[in-house]
């Protein structure tokens, strides 16, 4: 990849009929945390769907992680903070997709 290049890891969660507002704020701050916690983290930006297209099907949160290697990413993966956020994640989760790329211009 060129060297100007970066791992985009792109995250979109659909939560749990019923979930209720604060256990998603709650998965909210818990990820917005994991920068500071994990610094093989690049950049990090997050947001929720306003789309009028219609096409989301039930996902509502994007978070984009980015990274500058694969290897900062393999990191990442397996870190305690990211599994731990997983166990906060979890019981609230109905789906989620997960897209990795090298950015382009």
């Amino acid at each position: 990849m060129p060297e100007q290049s970066v791992l985009r890891h792109v995250v979109l969660f659909q939560f749990k009929d019923g979930t209720p507002a604060e256990s998603v704020r709650q998965v909210e701050n818990a990820f917005r945390a994991l920068p500071d916690k994990i610094d093989v983290i690049q950049d990090f930006e997050w947001g929720t769907d306003v789309s009028v297209e219609g096409l989301a099907e039930g996902f509502t949160h994007c978070f984009f992680v980015t990274f500058a290697r694969e290897a900062d990413r393999d990191t990442y993966l397996p870190h305690p903070d990211h599994t731990a956020f997983g166990d906060v994640l979890r019981p609230h989760l109905e789906k989620a997709l997960v897209v990795d790329y090298w950015q382009r211009t």
